[in-house]
């Protein structure tokens, strides 16, 4: 059994490796253009709210303050009850690029933010359209930097990974984990992938409004809770460039409240199963069962023998040695991880004791398809 652990691991760890070492050439953090003008683009930002009353009112300063690369705000409103569209009204009183929209009835067959985005694409009339999370405290500048990137780098689509703001100790332990299960099977951001591996981040997706109406809009996602990667991955078969840059200096994000909020609702959908086959979202299953789920336990393990007197022999050294090797990926990663968090402390350096945990729940998570989502429930999309 150890012998074959050894195995399993060491071809995990050359596979990580191979994912992971293009990194070192990904480009650096995309810049903030606080100076940018109509000139250098021009923007319809559409904000799908659904009981955001509390959030909503930093998105929306940060993007009054981006300039005239803006052109509307478009907050396409599903029904809230909690003050969401008075938040709104006060803000277009103060600048009338904020409009105030209501989707229709959610049509069957449809996951609401999803639909959200569809009405809001309807009544943009920028060349780019950037859909934008409530959640999300857009920085200054960071509506120029983004389509300054996209135009530089020749992408019809690109979104951006923020930087984390997050204030309890159980989630910046947990949290961190949870992300690096995205970065082990696609890569950092900033570096290439095929379009089946492609990365995506909705909480801040740009894409040129043409090539977005030409493909259907946001349909090709209608049924996925993954909507950002099941978009950006449809564009790509589609012959698209579409990228995934770094935006931690564009803006930064407040999504959970505590651990438990992110391992039951981030967990729901970081499996991807949405936008991946079976087959590939199965192989990721065992890849980071064995790449997070494994290492610290055998190194546990190992140790409680060593304690008791037991030798190692040649096949515990072996998994002693790719153990450590993989320990050491993932203490290195988190290095690497840093910058991408406002807030660290001893729980963020401590996180990769949460990586079995975090296997876990992409497992559970593969296993069920979600059921509710913000306040919705949606058993017709029952597989």
């Amino acid at each position: 059994m150890i012998a074959l652990l050894t195995v399993v691991q060491a071809i995990a760890l050359g596979v990580l490796l191979a994912r992971l070492l293009p990194g070192r050439r990904r480009r650096p953090p995309v810049a903030p253009r606080p100076d940018a003008s109509r000139a250098d683009g021009d923007v319809s930002v559409v904000v799908a709210a659904l009981d955001e009353a509390h959030r909503i009112r930093p998105c929306l300063d940060g993007l009054v303050a981006q300039g005239s690369v803006v052109r509307e705000i478009l907050v396409v409103d599903s029904g809230s009850v909690d003050g969401t569209q008075d938040v709104v009204r006060a803000a277009a009183a103060r600048d009338p690029r904020i409009v105030l929209l209501r989707d229709p009835p959610l049509p069957s067959g449809w996951v609401g933010k999803v639909w959200a985005l569809q009405h809001g694409l309807a009544h943009a009339r920028g060349e780019w359209v950037l859909g934008v999370d409530a959640d999300t405290s857009p920085q200054p500048g960071c509506v120029g930097g983004a389509v300054q990137a996209a135009r530089e780098l020749g992408y019809d689509a690109v979104s951006f990974a923020p930087r984390f703001r997050i204030d309890s100790a159980g989630e910046r332990w947990l949290q961190p984990a949870l992300l690096v299960t995205l970065v082990y099977r696609f890569g950092a951001a900033g570096s290439d992938a095929d379009p089946e591996r492609v990365m995506a981040n909705g909480q801040c997706f740009l894409a040129r409004r043409a090539v977005l109406e030409a493909n259907g809009g946001y349909a090709v996602a209608r049924t996925s809770f993954a909507d950002d990667v099941t978009l950006a991955r449809g564009l790509a078969r589609a012959g698209h460039r579409v990228g995934f840059l770094d935006g931690s200096r564009l803006y930064d994000v407040r999504a959970y409240t505590s651990a438990r909020e992110a391992w039951r609702e981030w967990g729901r959908s970081l499996d991807l199963k949405d936008a991946t086959t079976r087959a590939r979202q199965w192989a990721d299953v065992v890849f980071l069962l064995v790449v997070q789920g494994t290492p610290l336990a055998a190194l546990a393990v190992l140790l409680v023998r060593a304690l008791h007197g037991d030798a190692f022999g040649r096949d515990g050294l072996a998994l002693l040695a790719t153990s450590g090797a993989l320990v050491a990926v993932r203490v290195l990663l988190q290095f690497a991880l840093a910058r991408s968090y406002a807030v660290r402390g001893a729980p963020f350096w401590l996180s990769p004791l949460a990586d079995p945990l975090a296997a876990l729940r992409i497992l559970l998570s593969t296993l069920r398809r979600p059921t509710r989502w913000r306040g919705r429930e949606y058993r017709s999309l029952e597989a």
